[in-house]
């Protein structure tokens, strides 16, 4: 139920947003619009808490910050070795292993290392991630474990069943 509420939400200020209709006739289409949207995406099943990962709603914003952070400077990083004359890169491919539990953990943490310049998850098997790295220390820097752990802290109460 808590889901369907949030999924709900999530539709209305979205459909609210877009439109900036504020008349009660527009205000009542907009709800009625997005409860049969809600109503199809119950009967078809698509409402669980990959689709629609309630539990991460508190903890999100503070990823995206930091990741945010992590993304320009693995643009720095990246931009300052093509530019060096040298052209110091030393592409390496490694296995990492991903601590999270669940798929969505998995994908999120993937994710995070692709958008990170200079890193791309090539692959995942049984949670061990390949990766590509356009260097050493983009490699050392994962395998440290800052993201991991982050994202595992980020996704800690999806085994909830569901808010």
């Amino acid at each position: 139920m808590g889901r369907m509420l949030s999924l709900g939400l999530t539709l209305f200020v979205v459909w609210l947003l877009l439109s900036g209709i504020m008349t009660p006739f527009y205000f009542f289409l907009g709800v009625l619009s997005c409860a049969i949207a809600v109503y199809f995406a119950v009967r078809m099943d698509l409402v669980d808490h990959e689709s629609h990962p309630v539990h991460l709603s508190l903890m999100l914003p503070g990823y995206w910050l930091w990741l945010g952070y992590e993304i320009v400077k693995a643009n720095i990083d990246v931009t300052k070795q093509i530019l060096a004359p040298s052209l110091p890169i030393a592409p390496t491919v490694f296995r990492l292993k991903a601590s999270q539990r669940d798929e969505l953990g998995q994908v999120i943490y993937a994710n995070s290392i692709t958008l990170t310049p200079g890193t791309v998850t090539m692959d995942i098997h049984d949670g061990v991630f390949t990766v590509h790295a356009l260097h050493k220390d983009a490699a050392a820097d994962l395998a440290q474990g800052d993201m991991d752990r982050r994202v595992t802290a980020l996704d800690v109460s999806a085994s909830d069943g569901g808010a």
